[in-house]
């Protein structure tokens, strides 16, 4: 199996890729990256513009479709790849457990159209696993304007990861964390400060 990461968002909310925060002296993507490879056979970049990912070393794939978003990043990496399913995550979620990634990969099934894990009662559709047969629907709803990855969920053959579940490998949630404004980089700094006393 591969590994996507999304890290093709506008980034409207912050002066820097969210992807290049630093946290323990290291760029969220770099570690993301070497987490991936440990688990995955290939780790890709989902990006619009790969000049500033060249550095990494690794595969990458731009969108096959106008509309930005998360879907459109899975739809061009799976209509690209050589890859019946991808687990996807973030570029920006500093804190993810690779054991929980491990559960996930191992409750797959090809019978599936994705493996999704649940969290605070909600769907985490930026962690999980999508398989190549939902490329049609992911179309059909891209055309439509209909790319909330939520809502896509609720059309497709999903095996749902409990909370239950997930709780017992990661209690806090800590892998599903995403910086999204400076003012969440700023708290996750505080919060590790306050850990560490």
């Amino acid at each position: 199996m591969k590994a996507l990461i999304l890290a093709g968002g506008e980034n409207k909310r912050l002066p820097v890729i969210k992807g290049f925060l630093e946290i323990e002296d290291r760029r969220i993507i770099e570690s993301n990256i070497e987490l991936l490879n440990g688990i995955f056979d290939c780790v890709i970049i989902s990006t619009n513009n790969p000049e500033c990912y060249f550095y990494l070393g690794v595969p990458m794939v731009g969108d096959i479709a106008k509309y930005r978003g998360p879907m459109t990043g899975i739809l061009s990496a799976l209509v690209s790849l050589e890859a019946p399913e991808l687990f996807v995550t973030a570029c920006d979620m500093p804190f993810i457990k690779p054991e929980l990634i491990r559960y996930i990969v191992d409750k797959w099934a090809e019978s599936w159209d994705a493996v999704i894990p649940i969290f605070d009662n909600k769907p985490q559709p930026l962690f999980g696993i999508y398989s190549k047969k939902l490329v049609k629907e992911m179309e059909n709803n891209i055309r439509r304007g209909i790319r909330s990855l939520g809502e896509f969920l609720k059309k497709i053959d999903v095996l749902y990861i409990s909370e239950e579940e997930v709780r017992a490998i990661d209690p806090d949630g800590r892998s599903f964390v995403n910086i999204n404004t400076l003012e969440d980089f700023e708290k996750e700094m505080r919060a590790k400060q306050a850990r560490l006393i």
